[in-house]
């Protein structure tokens, strides 16, 4: 559920410093691109928030690191206590963890560049900070048609 028009974040001008870090060196990506394209859809996905809080706006910053299957299956172990490898995990605090390996992997399988997956990953991790969960059935299906509308019409621009 959105908030009403005139309470979107986004028109008081508040957005996060967007950070973004690569920490692998697997996967070659365009990183000036990335940052474009997240920037694009930070904008986006401020105007969405699934609780009406709007908790995106409130941080100060967002970092979005890409890191390694081998970083993230570590990391999913240690604040989740779940083995192997994901694409993203999202910290409340407003970081975004990306694999980067997966990312590619999945544009193989998908059909379309490691860049857009790596960017489906990132509004898929903003949205998580603004409110959206994926943890049941609805709740994945409420997510993933705002992520989708988002990602689509970043990448038409």
């Amino acid at each position: 559920m959105s908030a009403p028009e005139a309470s979107h974040p986004s028109e008081v001008g508040r957005m996060p410093e967007l950070v973004l870090l690569n920490r692998q060196r697997s996967v070659r990506l365009d990183l000036g691109a990335l940052e474009v394209f997240a920037r694009r859809v930070l904008r986006d996905c401020l105007r969405e928030s699934a609780d009406g809080l709007f908790a995106l706006s409130a941080l100060e910053e967002v970092v979005v690191t890409l890191v390694s299957d081998r970083r993230i299956d570590q990391i999913h172990r240690q604040f989740m206590n779940i083995p192997g490898a994901t694409d993203v995990i999202t910290f409340e605090h407003g970081e975004i963890v990306i694999s980067a390996q997966m990312a590619e992997r999945c544009a193989r399988e998908f059909g379309h560049s490691t860049a857009a997956e790596t960017g489906l990953y990132v509004v898929h991790g903003l949205l998580h900070l603004n409110g959206f969960l994926d943890g049941t059935e609805p709740e994945r299906l409420r997510m993933h048609a705002v992520q989708d509308r988002i990602w689509r019409s970043a990448l038409a621009e």
